[in-house]
Parts: structure tokens; C-alpha cells; sequence
């Protein structure tokens, strides 16, 4: 049984939105398309290589409960999370493939990140353990979106094409970061201590997972061991240096937020500028210029 859901009426509608073109067989987009640079470009590639098989995974894990929801309202919110997490997992599929072609060993990737979600994870933990799990990653997910689109630099720096891809998965993973929340509290009854367990996992998987993909682009970039060495120690001081991405006030706050025994992930509200985002693509149902509004944040 679940406690009545009722969503904020401040909170914005989870919106599935499918057969979005975001021209990314087109073959001038550059290899490093984020600012030029080797490090934010493989730091985002080597996010969508985990993102068709991490999907599949949050959907698994929330459906273990969807049967036990009876309100009607998370059940609409559980079954538009699925659709689109669907959705992402298939536009990253196909920028993937760009990264095939580099080179990079993405098929294998997806084995290797099968078996420790599927073959490993779900095998031996609990059901409330995993879903604890996702929720945790959709935390750290919802982080990522407000450091990276709630200010124009990102848009400014990365290539239209691109910028508006995470534009819009970001858009929809900000309008759903609570659904697996609310089935972890509500339906699954997690306890407070697996929620932090769960949380420390992920805080340990994502930046480990990250950096060997991105240390296997490098390579396969064909850069020398001096080259790897400047962009670590570079790209390092931009994620953990002063004022860096991972050391901002803003960021911290959001990430400590989530021990709180009270925490709900709308208590960070929206994105700032997720109406602009929304208005552009609603006019004109260009996923690429709405995330070019962004610019204007």
C-alpha cells in the first residue's frame, strides 16, 4: 500500500518526448566537442557509454514495485519515468555509435557494466537495495543537472548538437528525480540506512566507473602518456580544484542534502531555466534550439 501522492503543483510535469532529432549522424561534429577540450569531452562521452544498460537498470528497479503502487498518480509518473528513460537510453545508443567508430570498445563496456548491474547486482542484493540504488544515482544525476545547465557555460562551450541532446535528457531527468525517491520511501520502505549505504556506493561507482572510460578515450585518442598525464592533472583541478565542479558551494550543499533524514528531492526545486528550455521546445519542437536558449540563462 502507498500514502496518498500528491505532486506539487509548482513542480513540473513529467513529459515523455519521443522522435527528437538531434543530428548526431551528421559528420561534422568534432571529436572533442565540449570546449575543445580532450577532458569535458570524454567526461560526458564516458557518462553515455553507462547510460543505455543504466537505464535499463532504473527501470528494472523501480518496476520491482510498480505492481505494489495503487495510487493512481505514481503509477502515471512510474510509467512516464519508464518511457523516458527509454528514450534516453535510445538517443545515446545512437551517439554510441559515433563512439564505435573512434574506436572506443563500447560494446564491451556495456558487458562489463551488464554484468556488475544485471549479472552481479541484481543477483545477489535485495530488490529495496537496488532501488535504493537508483534512487541514489537519480540524486547524483539531478546534481549533475543543476551544475551543468543552470548556467549558460556548458551551452556556450559544447557543440549545438550536443549541448542540446544533454540539454534535454537533463530537462527530463530533472523532471522525474523524485519517482524513484518516492517508491523507495512510500512502497518500498526503505530504511535510512540503506538509503546511505546506497548513496556512498554510488558516490564511489560513478567517479571510479568515469575516469577508467575516460582513461581507455584517451588511448584510443592516440594521446602519449605525457598528453593523459596534462589532461588528468587539468581536468582534476576543473572537477576538484578551487571553485571547481565538484568543490562549488552548490554543489556540496545539493550532495549532503541527501543525508538528511527528512530529504525530498524536490526540495531543490526545478532548474532555473528549465522554462526557457520548455517554452523553445514547445514553439518549436527543436530539441537543439531550446537547449540553445540556455545561452540566455
Amino acid at each position: 500500500m502507498t500514502t496518498p501522492h500528491q505532486r506539487q503543483a509548482h513542480n513540473p510535469q513529467i513529459i515523455p518526448r519521443e522522435k527528437l532529432d538531434f543530428h548526431l549522424n551528421d559528420q561534422d561534429i568534432p571529436r572533442y566537442w565540449w570546449d575543445k577540450s580532450a577532458f569535458k569531452t570524454r567526461f560526458a562521452d564516458a557518462m553515455s557509454t553507462t547510460f543505455p544498460v543504466g537505464e535499463r537498470f532504473f527501470i528494472s528497479c523501480v518496476r520491482d514495485y510498480r505492481e505494489r503502487v495503487t495510487d493512481p498518480a505514481l503509477q502515471q509518473e512510474i510509467k512516464d519515468f519508464i518511457r523516458q528513460e527509454g528514450q534516453h537510453g535510445m538517443v545515446h545508443d545512437l551517439f554510441n555509435s559515433r563512439l564505435k567508430e573512434q574506436g572506443v570498445a563500447v560494446g564491451a563496456l556495456e558487458r562489463i557494466y551488464k554484468y556488475w548491474l544485471f549479472d552481479f547486482f541484481r543477483k545477489y542484493a535485495s530488490r529495496k537495495h537496488t532501488l535504493a540504488f537508483t534512487a541514489a544515482a537519480e540524486h547524483m544525476t539531478a546534481i549533475m543537472v543543476h551544475l551543468l545547465f543552470d548556467t549558460p557555460e556548458m551551452i556556450e562551450q559544447a557543440d549545438p548538437r550536443l549541448a542540446g541532446m544533454y540539454a534535454w535528457h537533463a530537462m527530463e531527468e530533472m523532471e522525474h528525480k523524485a519517482v524513484a525517491f518516492d517508491v523507495m520511501q512510500k512502497v518500498a520502505k526503505v530504511g535510512y540506512g540503506m538509503r546511505i549505504l546506497a548513496f556512498i556506493e554510488i558516490s564511489v561507482f560513478f567517479p571510479l566507473a568515469t575516469f577508467l572510460v575516460m582513461d581507455h578515450m584517451f588511448k584510443v585518442d592516440g594521446m602519449s602518456r605525457w598528453q593523459r598525464a596534462k589532461a588528468w592533472t587539468k581536468g582534476l583541478w576543473w572537477l576538484y580544484g578551487i571553485g571547481g565542479l565538484f568543490t562549488k558551494p552548490s554543489f556540496l550543499g545539493h550532495y549532503l542534502a541527501y543525508l538528511k533524514p527528512g530529504f525530498h528531492p524536490w526540495q531543490a526545486g526545478e532548474l532555473g531555466t528549465y522554462k526557457l528550455w520548455l517554452a523553445e521546445l514547445e514553439r518549436s519542437g527543436d530539441p537543439i534550439a531550446a537547449g540553445q536558449t540556455l545561452r540566455m540563462a
